[in-house]
């Protein structure tokens, strides 16, 4: 071939490595293992950029890796379940089930155009009756081990769907959907016990140094140690239903003689107590009901309170009453569902305070302020200092007061010292019909019976209809109705399915051991687990992963396996951003339908002008999307994968851009022509030619920097400094092309470098590298050859390649020696025909060097 065929050459190497299964994985312990995996996908039908620039990450390092020797598993599979199938039904009529296994077939051709190196026949949908069935055995296990049960909760529950709601479904206090007012209801749900493992996730998160920092802090502050103190409030007079007092959970027990009121929660016992009686205030408990349960609504609403009437007495003082409101900012769920409100250093609490006229009593003073002159304004001071105000406490510092109201407490038995965990149980159950069937029974006289062993799995019934609002299983005709497996008598199945995320929390495992009889074996838990590099998106930082983590305790717990952390590794790829555009009216516009004429962006059809807005994420709704299958029948998969690459480090976010993609698509294609033996003007020497006896001075440069790339991009993908590897094979390519003169030494030198690179460019863009090495004379597959080592003679040069950014964006790299002065390093990078480019004539406003690391010019 004498051109770069993008469509022709990726077809056939897919093909090849096929035929060959070169990415079939089974346990070899003569090597070492090595599992990557990219967090799977929901069939929607289509895949977008964010799955392109995904999963090219995890197969770069799943193809380096392989060629380093390890034994890689690399799968893929389908997140099957879950709310849109069912819209999709309402919608357009198809059954949830033909809707998802069609767009599965969509979604798999097109990530096979992508060459994606996974061995296919692990692949699985977790809609599969053969995947959940093992994981209603696993919840029947967890149950049996304490670690599941159903309790009554206050859900978000949407009147028009009838229907439980995440909290993420709650939009401004609405239905995402359906658009209702949202309620609370108090319902029976299942829930896995999750703060059973609170100490132990925590305390393990310090091990997890492979993962971000920032995704570690995030689960950090989800689980919430918080140490503090339960505080007893007697009520100064008997309240409805015989209670005579009010726990609170506080981690600033040395703030309690600055409290000026009691709040609690709409929901809590003596609030719903108090309610039969008043009808204003079951006015209010609805109006509150109707928020929800999102933090972040409520957090974000306007924070209002009822005066019960109702006033307790403050632990340390007898004659000292505080009154007693509802108020919509506390949640049940959280603490005890009540807190005392010291509005002096809680923002919130003064808000409150100075909206209702209570006590405003400041009791921590700042360092060097002057007691008698210090107040508070509209700011609470929330810092550190001495307590005063406080009696006993006087003069004490933060940590020591403390302590010492704890000790108060307990002398008073008026409370104690207490652990508190942000963190609570999962609730498992969805009012939903596509989603894995909780394997329950529940019989008038046995009560909750589990659905025996040998029945498994429990399936869904495939005539439902989505007529009417609310659960489908509720309304089959059938289904639901059954036998008791211990009495007999008739009895009725359980029509909630799970949570999705609780199939996403095992289907790593599942990967490592597809055997239909079992769900995993421990001997493969013990090769493949745990996970070597995990990839995703940092917005599943928090629920997936921490359930995920839960998931292998518990299965632990319950004698499945021996793991406690389910990722070794951890990598949040950013998102792929685009320019938006909007016509004359605000429409939103395809990047297709626009193109720039001089500084001028104009519609292609009719030349109306039209305004370029920011660079943001891809998203359907603004239209800044790109299909991935138009680049790949444009320019190839090579192309698209060596763009995601090259553009930014995988954890930032990257702008996709049509002159990006052309240039990712020029450099494939100049690689292309190394590999020509027909070039007759520019040699190379023949494949396997032993390295001649005199080498000149321009070879020897050559073999040097070649040596030098080897180890570069080595340490670069090993570290997913992938743009870097991209910026040093453009190097290699520019010095073979560089060393044109006509000698033996020379010319064994480019076919060395040549070869080097289309080996190192393997990983990225892998079908014309297959291509490429099959041109340079080689009869075996690159997809099999072990990775290329430097040789430490040829690195006797040290040097370090430096990243040349101009305004912000990588566009070249410099090879010099380390600790080389910053005025030489400038020369040097200026001096670049790459560089000069950008400049054009321009002299920088500034350079900035930072020594051995990096180079930013500015214009």
């Amino acid at each position: 071939m004498t051109r770069y065929n993008a469509i022709e050459i990726e077809r056939k190497w897919q093909d090849r490595w096929h035929n060959a299964g070169c990415f079939h994985a089974d346990i070899d312990r003569a090597k070492p293992k090595y599992y990557v995996l990219e967090m799977f996908p929901y069939p929607s039908g289509r895949i977008h950029m964010g799955h392109v620039r995904n999963y090219t990450l995890g197969d770069v390092v799943a193809r380096f890796k392989r060629a380093q020797g390890f034994n890689v598993l690399h799968p893929m599979g389908w997140d099957a379940f879950g709310l849109p199938a069912e819209n999709a039904a309402i919608e357009r009529g198809d059954h949830p089930a033909k809707w998802t296994y069609a767009n599965i077939e969509s979604m798999r051709e097109q990530l096979k155009k992508m060459g994606l190196s996974y061995d296919w026949r692990r692949e699985f949908a977790t809609c599969d009756e053969s995947y959940y069935r093992f994981e209603q055995k696993m919840f029947l296990d967890f149950i049996k081990a304490g670690l599941a049960y159903k309790k009554e909760s206050w859900v978000n529950w949407d009147p028009v769907e009838n229907t439980v709601l995440a909290n993420e479904q709650v939009v401004n206090g609405c239905g995402w959907r359906s658009g209702a007012p949202v309620e609370r209801r108090l319902l029976s749900q299942w829930f896995l016990k999750i703060t059973a493992f609170a100490q132990d996730l925590l305390d393990a998160i310090e091990t997890l140094d492979r993962w971000p920092d920032r995704v570690r802090l995030m689960q950090h502050n989800w689980i919430g140690r918080s140490t503090g103190a339960i505080v007893r409030f007697d009520l100064d007079v008997e309240a409805p239903d015989g209670f005579d007092h009010i726990e609170v959970f506080t981690t600033r027990p040395d703030t309690l003689y600055g409290a000026g009121f009691m709040a609690i929660s709409a929901t809590h016992p003596l609030a719903m107590a108090l309610a039969k009686d008043n009808a204003e205030l079951r006015d209010f408990v609805e109006e509150c009901n109707r928020m929800g349960t999102s933090e972040a609504t409520i957090e974000a609403a306007e924070k209002k309170g009822f005066d019960t009437g109702c006033f307790v007495t403050h632990p340390f003082d007898k004659s000292w009453k505080l009154p007693v409101y509802i108020a919509n900012f506390v949640l049940m769920d959280y603490g005890t569902g009540a807190l005392f409100g010291c509005a002096a250093h809680d923002q919130r609490d003064l808000d409150f305070a100075r909206k209702y006229d209570l006590p405003v009593i400041p009791v921590v003073l700042p360092k060097d302020a002057n007691p008698d002159e210090f107040s508070i304004g509209k700011e609470a001071y929330t810092g550190d200092g001495t307590i005063f105000q406080s009696d006993f406490l006087n003069g004490l510092d933060v940590p020591s007061a403390i302590a010492a109201a704890i000790a108060r407490l307990e002398e008073l038995n008026k409370g104690s010292a207490k652990i508190s965990w942000r963190l609570r149980d999962w609730g498992v159950s969805r009012q939903r019909y596509w989603g894995c069937p909780i394997p329950i029974i529940h019989c008038p006289s046995c009560g909750i019976v589990h659905v025996p062993e040998h029945e498994l799995p429990v399936t869904l019934p495939d005539d439902v209809s989505f007529d009417q609002p609310g659960n489908p299983l509720d309304h089959h005709p059938t289904w639901k109705h059954t036998n008791c497996p211990e009495c007999g008598e008739a009895a009725t199945r359980e029509t909630d399915t799970f949570d999705t995320f609780f199939e996403s929390s095992w289907y790593f495992l599942r990967f490592a051991d597809p055997d239909p009889a079992i769900a995993f074996s421990k001997e493969a838990m013990q090769y493949w687990l745990p996970v070597d590099q995990y990839i995703g998106g940092v917005e599943h930082a928090v629920l997936h992963l921490l359930y995920s983590r839960f998931f292998t305790r518990a299965l632990a717990a319950c004698g499945y396996l021996d793991l406690a952390e389910p990722f070794d590794g951890m990598m949040t790829q950013g998102m792929v951003c685009h320019q938006t555009y909007q016509d004359a009216d605000g429409h939103w516009l395809f990047p297709e339908q626009v193109e720039k004429q001089g500084e001028q962006w104009l519609m292609r059809d009719n030349g109306d002008a039209v305004k370029a807005g920011r660079i943001e994420k891809m998203s359907k709704s603004k239209r800044n999307v790109i299909d991935p299958d138009n680049i790949i029948e444009t320019y190839g998969a090579d192309t698209a994968r060596l763009f995601m690459m090259s553009d930014s480090p995988p954890e930032r976010d990257m702008e996709w851009t049509s002159s990006g993609v052309e240039g990712a698509s020029r450099f494939l294609a100049k690689c292309f022509r190394l590999s020509l033996a027909e070039d007759e003007s520019r040699p190379l020497a023949p494949v396997h030619t032993p390295i001649p006896d005199d080498i000149d001075a321009k070879a020897a440069a050559l073999i040097t920097l070649t040596h030098q790339t080897i180890k570069g991009i080595t340490e670069d993908i090993e570290r997913f400094r992938f743009n870097r590897a991209v910026a040093a094979l453009h190097t290699l390519n520019n010095a073979i092309n560089a060393c044109d003169e006509n000698s033996p030494s020379q010319n064994w030198a480019r076919r060395f470098a040549a070869e080097t690179l289309t080996q190192l460019l393997a990983p990225i863009a892998p079908h014309i590298a297959e291509e490429m090495w099959q041109q340079l004379g080689h009869e075996t597959l690159l997809a099999s050859c072990p990775w290329l080592v430097a040789d430490d003679q040829w690195l006797a040069i040290d040097l370090i390649s430096m990243p040349i950014q101009v305004n912000g964006k990588l566009r070249a790299t410099l090879e010099i020696e380390p600790d080389s002065d910053s005025k030489v390093v400038e020369a040097k990078a200026l001096a670049m025909d790459s560089v000069q480019k950008y400049l054009a004539g321009q002299t920088p406003k500034k350079v900035i060097v930072v020594p051995n690391r990096i180079i930013n010019v500015v214009i």
